[in-house]
């Protein structure tokens, strides 16, 4: 019988991310369990910062509010770590996951630095700036997720920190209206100066061309971690394997989508719809076999030389 912090963790998952919560289905059930839980943990901290609920309607908090709410985080994800008992089914759900992976607590408050970085407004000057902070918001929850399965290996650890940090390229193209918006900006200031946009211009009509060329380069700088990531599917067991490919098939997927729309892809949120969801879903497993077994009769590659932070 699923408990009430279990519960609480599908139902975060569920609500704040349908592409990720088709591929979670895949995973075996104490995998799915446990990588709720950290979800449920990411999304909470999340949500707090930016005044949102699930990922959706995000408000923009006060530097001074939202300062507080992340000493608040760090303070109860502190506690959690250090074994104190939690009345908040997401720090109970998170203090269950890290303990039983053993998961460092570097790389738990490296999430939390990277929404230090959202209330401190900071500046993104290039690619290489975008990369951390995408580190610090997505590809440490590829690491962490990749402990929840079992990884111990750097450099399959090292992979799936390849893999968080492209999804996060692709939400950051698909999403750059939005956030401009809400004034956060993550695309890299020397690209958008080459491009003659202003920042405080981006999400002005006229400026869409411009600003889908930039997306597109960005959606590019994704492609080569997403190649990464593939060869640390070999390492994974099979169903886990097959929940990673499809998670991967389906970000993918999206950035793809946002280059191809052009100066349109931001008159609607972009998604791919359930048949091509199921469609990647059958790929994935395609994949996952191949990695499962042709792919491991084989040395991998070496990791070519992208931007890393492990």
């Amino acid at each position: 019988m699923t408990d009430a912090v279990l519960r609480n963790s599908h139902e975060a998952i569920k609500q704040g991310s349908k592409s990720f919560a088709t591929a979670a289905r895949l995973f075996p059930k104490d995998i799915r369990d446990d990588a709720s839980m950290l979800y449920a943990w990411c999304r909470h901290c999340d949500d707090e910062i930016d005044g949102q609920i699930m990922g959706h309607g995000a408000v923009g908090l006060k530097a001074d509010f939202a300062a507080a709410k992340l000493r608040e985080l760090r303070a109860r994800t502190r506690s959690a770590l250090d074994g104190a008992a939690q009345d908040h089914p997401v720090f109970a759900a998170f203090q269950r996951v890290a303990r039983r992976h053993r998961i460092p607590a570097e790389e738990v408050m490296d999430l939390l630095r990277g929404f230090e970085m959202d209330v401190e407004g900071r500046c993104y000057l290039t690619l290489d700036d975008t990369m951390d902070y995408a580190y610090h918001v997505a590809g440490v929850v590829g690491v962490m997720m990749a402990r929840i399965m079992g990884v111990e290996s750097r450099d399959v650890l090292r992979r799936a920190q390849d893999l968080g940090l492209a999804f996060q390229l692709t939400n950051i193209a698909r999403d750059v209206i939005e956030d401009a918006g809400g004034g956060r900006v993550y695309l890299p200031a020397r690209w958008l100066e080459e491009e003659r946009i202003a920042v405080e211009a981006i999400a002005d009509s006229k400026n869409r061309e411009a600003v889908a060329r930039v997306a597109t380069r960005l959606v590019a700088a994704a492609e080569p971690h997403y190649e990464s990531a593939l060869w640390g599917l070999r390492d994974l067991p099979m169903r886990s394997a097959w929940a990673i490919a499809t998670a991967r098939g389906v970000y993918r997927a999206i950035g793809h989508r946002v280059v191809d729309a052009g100066a349109l892809a931001w008159e609607k949120r972009v998604s791919t719809s359930r048949a091509s969801k199921l469609a990647l879903l059958a790929l994935g497993g395609l994949i996952a076999l191949r990695s499962g077994t042709v792919d491991r009769l084989r040395a991998p590659p070496p990791r070519p030389a992208l931007w890393t932070r492990i």
